[in-house]
């Protein structure tokens, strides 16, 4: 059987540059092209500012990136776009396809595409839909989150995304409550299907506590709760900081970078607790399981997500996750065991995070929380879900 010929964008793709971004987009690919009934060309599109913006450091490495890489058996290409910055992002999309099609075009002239896929829903869904339509062609778009969260949200792209999801053959979305989401936008709901992350499991397991709390430099009998997230206010590490204040004795490990560092830092000193906050930094994929083994809990105020791939890997290291009750949240912790789910608060974190430390449930019995995971059944559902939009089913 001839493989079935993807070309699937993704903006959030990790690079040599930049490789803790959008690891799980990764290896949900790996584990596409493992199986080697899909041809599959990645495509990461990088977004560039025009001449002088382009020089600040943020971007000045990007100009140099290789057109093309191979990461874990995926061959990536690199084609740039025009960024504007300070137009909310109204026209990334449209950039995006008109620097991704000169490329596609000669791609799929050597060699046709079955289905155009795109794995984050803003810019890519529109990007991604305009191609599959003027190659006559179905195609598919992945919500993960806060690419429907905030930008179905924001002025001049929120229209974008209305007709995107409309517009799509298929779409996914990693939790129920997002695909709830993506009907209100005016989606067919015969047309979504839940789609979760994966896990790799080889990776993610349980490891000795006291070990892992060595090579962090974490005393072994100290309550240890961690936090793995970009450093941005969506994900709530103030509130974890705060609620800190009311946990006696125990240490917060922030594992992440971002904007919000250093209010972060301001909020521990506020609290008085900048002795017990350990900013890690952005620690590497591989080695985020000696973080959350080294944890008794894992804690993530979040006020958005589609389905925390964090959450995931927490439980399969055997660490109860104390986080909000949103959709993707009450799909996952269904057992008292895998954690809490609190309201968005200090007080209610800390109520929650003292009665886990209290009565710590069995290590077994959170597992089960990730037990369904893997990369090879996310492979295995997503490439059934391209098959059906390429024959037309």
């Amino acid at each position: 059987m001839k493989p079935l010929r993807v070309l699937s964008l993704s903006t959030l793709y990790p690079n040599v540059l930049t490789p803790n971004f959008g690891v799980f987009v990764e290896r949900q690919m790996a584990a596409v092209a493992a199986r080697r009934d899909v041809e599959l060309v990645m495509v990461n599109p990088i977004g560039l500012p025009p001449f002088p913006l382009s020089l600040h450091p943020r971007y000045w490495a990007l100009r140099g990136l290789a057109k093309a890489e191979q990461r874990h058996g995926v061959d990536v290409l690199h084609p740039q776009f025009a960024l504007l910055p300070g137009t909310g992002g109204r026209f990334n999309a449209r950039l995006e396809y008109a620097g991704v099609m000169p490329l596609v075009r000669k791609l799929h002239a050597a060699a046709p595409f079955d289905l155009v896929d795109a794995q984050f829903f803003y810019p890519d869904g529109p990007a991604a839909l305009r191609i599959a339509r003027e190659l006559g062609l179905p195609s598919s778009i992945k919500a993960r989150g806060a690419d429907v969260h905030f930008w179905g949200q924001a002025p001049g792209t929120a229209e974008q995304l209305r007709e995107a999801a409309q517009g799509a053959s298929g779409l996914l979305a990693v939790s129920g409550g997002l695909a709830d989401e993506l009907a209100a936008l005016g989606a067919d709901p015969a047309k979504i299907m839940v789609h979760r992350t994966g896990l790799d499991r080889a990776m993610f397991r349980p490891l000795d506590r006291a070990e892992s709390r060595a090579k962090l430099g974490l005393s072994g009998d100290t309550p240890v709760l961690a936090c793995v997230g970009a450093l941005i206010e969506r994900k709530g590490q103030g509130i974890a900081i705060e609620a800190l204040a009311e946990v006696p004795g125990a240490i917060l490990v922030l594992a992440g970078a971002g904007p919000d560092e250093a209010r972060l830092r301001q909020l521990a000193a506020r609290f008085g607790v900048s002795e017990r906050v350990r900013f890690l930094g952005p620690v590497p994929h591989a080695e985020l399981p000696v973080v959350l083994n080294a944890a008794d809990l894992f804690v993530l105020p979040t006020a958005s997500e589609g389905l925390a791939n964090a959450w995931v890997e927490a439980l399969a290291c055997g660490t109860p996750v104390v986080t909000t009750p949103i959709p993707g949240a009450q799909e996952l912790l269904t057992d008292p065991a895998f954690g809490r789910l609190v309201e968005r608060s200090a007080d209610a974190f800390a109520r929650a995070i003292n009665a886990l430390l209290a009565a710590p449930p069995p290590r077994e019995a959170v597992l089960a929380g990730a037990a369904e995971f893997s990369w090879e059944a996310n492979a295995e559902a997503l490439v059934a879900h391209w098959l059906r939009l390429a024959s037309g089913r």
